[in-house]
């Protein structure tokens, strides 16, 4: 048995190959274009980073970015944290319906979430077209200009879920006799919160918070969409500067300063979830939630399934009921327009041909991250050294941190990175290379692809390769007949959630698309940003499609995701 344990472990460096292929591809296809994006920030040496540094008008839009990140992560926290506890907390009928509900809005694309709002609060909106035809007014009444507000409202739409699934799915594990124990000792309910719970829960609200501080802090869809012409946070800056201007070096030392600042956020997460870790005895959600009893808990489980209905919910419904809604009243008009060409335009792109470059592009972003992310988790998850302060475990720590830097990265920089790096006269030619925006979405799905992966991988029994090898299988063999079906579940949900990630990337794709040959979320783009009421009902249609693929890919999604690969 010792021999054959031996061989077992002497298979290990031949499984260990394949992640250094997967490391090679991060450092082609991510670290280079970086590089491209470092050299041209220092082309004419310091001179021109400190230029942009010294300029009032960066500190400004750095400013603004933070400010409204910070009042994004605020407001969703406020909204979010009593979800997490009624979650946490009760059970009541349809709950885990409400939490994939919940959830839906994380993945929608930028242009759906701008689409939907406008299609419920817009002044052609079903609010302003319900109160024009109950009181029989000729203007909408409601006008809601698009500025901080409406951007406020969008950034907590997309992170409720955040705070929903990382403090809630932490809080449900949570002891409630350790208040029951401070009440005893004479603590009110509301100090037992304070001074019990709250302390054992910061890890992960501070880890919720600095997430969603990262997320609004890149936004660029929502604020190019919702923010109006004078809003800019640092992500829209870099893509005017880059698209509009052709100011590439201006843009590359932007980028430079915004990877610098999430670099940053995510040194001070870790300093501060290593301070806050508490060791605790955590019991199974099972035995610590129970069914409301009283008015009170009624009340309060009601109020919160009604803030998931009327702020996740209704501008979900509201954009699919607006699209079937046309001048002659309830039709399908708007999707059977989607294939014409009523300009007679030279340069008109078929929507449908639109959503076809979606689902091409969406297919080949999975193939690529499940063959990059799978020899990367099974690095990983068969690190030699368990050890995490051994010098082997700091270097797997440093390449698990290396696969995850593209979460940090914006995809707008990204986009950028491939144009600068692909500048040269001997690389020019691959700006029209049809794997480019493939490679740039498989780089943003791979963290999820290789956390869906890992715990599943590290929560394999050893033993079963063992016992096939005793049994004469080969280890290609035992991988294909024993692990492979163990990990298929955990494979399967990578592969939904890069598929869908991929569909609705707007940034990379923006800097990166054909004009020919636009992805479904740029051609909404574009038709909001047109005149006319057949363009604006074209979009509506367009994003209900891209909604419902999505909504049903992250179900999906849900339903075959395996335990401990929470997301």
């Amino acid at each position: 048995m010792k021999t054959l344990r031996l061989s077992v472990l002497a298979s290990k460096p031949i499984r260990l190959l394949p992640g250094g292929l997967a490391l090679a591809f991060l450092l082609v296809f991510f670290f280079y274009p970086l590089g491209a994006i470092l050299g041209l920030s220092f082309a004419e040496g310091l001179a021109g980073f400190w230029a942009v540094l010294r300029d009032d008008y960066t500190w400004r839009v750095l400013g603004f970015s933070a400010a409204q990140a910070a009042l994004s992560t605020l407001l969703t926290l406020l909204v979010g944290l009593p979800g997490a506890y009624v979650f946490a907390r009760y059970h009541f009928p349809g709950r885990e319906v409400l939490r994939a509900v919940a959830g839906v809005p994380f993945v929608m694309p930028t242009v759906v979430v701008a689409a939907a709002l406008g299609a419920l609060l817009g002044p052609r909106g079903l609010i302003n077209l319900g109160l024009q035809a109950l009181f029989d007014l000729p203007q909408p009444p409601l006008r809601i200009p698009n500025g901080l507000g409406l951007v406020l409202l969008a950034h907590t739409f997309y992170n409720y879920t955040v705070v929903l699934r990382m403090v809630g799915g932490f809080w449900a594990n949570l002891d409630p006799r350790l208040e029951q124990a401070a009440a005893l000792l004479g603590a009110s309910r509301w100090r037992a919160i304070r001074e019990v719970t709250l302390p054992l829960l910061a890890p992960a609200i501070g880890a919720a918070a600095l997430l969603i501080f990262i997320f609004t802090f890149t936004s660029f869809g929502v604020v190019m969409i919702l923010g109006g012409p004078r809003m800019a946070t640092l992500e829209v800056v870099i893509y005017r500067q880059t698209a509009q201007l052709l100011r590439l070096d201006l843009a590359a030392t932007l980028a430079l300063l915004q990877a610098g600042c999430t670099l940053l956020l995510s040194l001070i997460y870790t300093r501060l979830a290593a301070r806050s870790a508490i060791p605790l005895d955590r019991l199974p959600r099972t035995a610590v939630a129970r069914r409301p009893q009283g008015v009170a808990q009624h009340l309060l489980v009601g109020a919160n399934v009604l803030v998931i209905l009327v702020l996740l919910a209704t501008p979900l419904v509201a954009l699919v009921v607006r699209s079937l809604l046309g001048p002659e009243g309830l039709s399908l008009g708007y999707y059977l327009a989607l294939g014409e060409n009523r300009s007679n335009s030279a340069f008109f792109v078929a929507p449908l041909t639109a959503l076809s470059n979606s689902l091409r592009i969406a297919s080949a972003t999975a193939i690529i991250a499940l063959l990059v992310g799978i020899p990367a988790a099974y690095l990983l998850g068969n690190a030699p050294c368990k050890q995490p302060r051994s010098w082997c475990g700091a270097i797997f720590n440093l390449i698990d941190a290396l696969f995850m830097l593209p979460l940090g990265t914006s995809a707008v920089t990204l986009g950028l990175g491939y144009l600068v790096a692909l500048s040269t006269p001997q690389l020019a030619g691959l700006r029209s290379w049809p794997w480019l925006i493939p490679l740039a979405h498989s780089l943003v799905a791979l963290p999820f692809v290789i956390r869906a992966l890992l715990p599943t991988l590290r929560g394999l029994n050893p033993r079963l390769a063992e016992a096939a090898a005793l049994l004469g299988a080969s280890p290609w063999r035992t991988w294909l007949w024993i692990e492979l079906p163990l990990i298929m579940p955990a494979i399967i949900t990578g592969a939904v959630f890069a598929f869908t990630v991929s569909l609705g990337e707007f940034g990379a794709s923006l800097l990166l698309v054909r004009p020919d040959a636009p992805t479904l979320p740029v051609m909404i783009f574009r038709l909001l940003g047109q005149p006319g009421a057949i363009n604006y009902g074209q979009a509506l249609a367009m994003s209900s499609i891209l909604m419902l693929t999505t909504a049903v890919s992250f179900i999906a999604l849900e339903r075959i995701r395996p335990p401990g690969a929470e997301m």
